[in-house]
C-alpha cells in the first residue's frame, strides 16, 4: 500500500496554529496548487488543498510562512469525519504533512546565506537553526568566489573533459 503526496503551492492565508489539550502544536493551512494545463478559455486553474502539520514543524510553519508564501509539502492523504453541531456527519480529506519546505527567502533584504534544511546551499533563511560553517556567509556579488557564476562568456570545454 502506498499513500504519498508531494505538493508545491502558495498559502492562501496565514497558517492557523493551535494546541491540543495536551499541549501538542498543530497548524493548518491551505495550498493553492496550479494545474499543469489551461481550461477551454485558456485560463490556468488551481486546486486548493487543506494541509495539517504537527509538533515543531507546525510552529515553524506558523512562524515563517504567511499568505502567499511558496511551500513544498511531503505527506499523506487522510480522511476523517466528525458530527457537526446540527447533527449531520461531516467528512474531511486533508494532507497530513510529514515535512514542509520553505521555498522562498523570508526577506530579500540583508539576509545571510545559510545551509538549507535539506543540507544544500541556499540563500534562504533556515528556521531549523542548522548552519554549515563551511559555507560563505556573504558571497561576493560579482561572483568571484563561485566557479559556476555566469559572467556572460561562453564556457570552453573540450570533449576530453566530458564524462560521457
Amino acid at each position: 500500500m502506498l499513500n504519498r503526496v508531494v505538493l508545491v503551492g502558495r498559502l492562501t492565508r496565514d497558517p492557523d496554529l493551535r494546541y491540543t489539550p495536551t499541549g501538542v502544536p498543530v497548524a493548518t493551512f491551505t495550498l493553492a496548487c496550479n494545474r499543469p494545463f489551461t481550461n477551454q478559455k485558456g485560463e490556468r486553474e488551481a486546486d486548493f488543498i487543506n494541509c495539517v502539520v504537527w509538533r515543531k514543524p507546525a510552529e515553524n510553519v506558523a512562524n515563517y510562512l504567511k499568505k502567499g508564501s511558496l511551500a513544498g509539502v511531503d505527506g499523506r492523504i487522510q480522511t476523517r469525519s466528525y458530527e457537526a453541531q446540527d447533527g449531520r456527519k461531516v467528512y474531511v480529506t486533508e494532507v497530513v504533512a510529514e515535512s514542509v519546505q520553505f521555498l522562498e527567502p523570508k526577506s530579500s533584504s540583508n539576509r545571510e546565506y545559510q545551509s538549507s534544511p535539506a543540507g544544500g546551499y541556499s540563500g534562504y533563511d533556515n528556521p531549523f537553526g542548522s548552519n554549515n560553517q563551511n559555507q560563505p556567509k556573504n558571497p561576493s556579488p560579482a561572483g568571484n568566489d563561485d566557479p559556476f557564476f555566469d559572467n556572460g562568456q561562453p564556457i570552453d570545454i573540450s570533449d576530453d573533459d566530458l564524462p560521457f
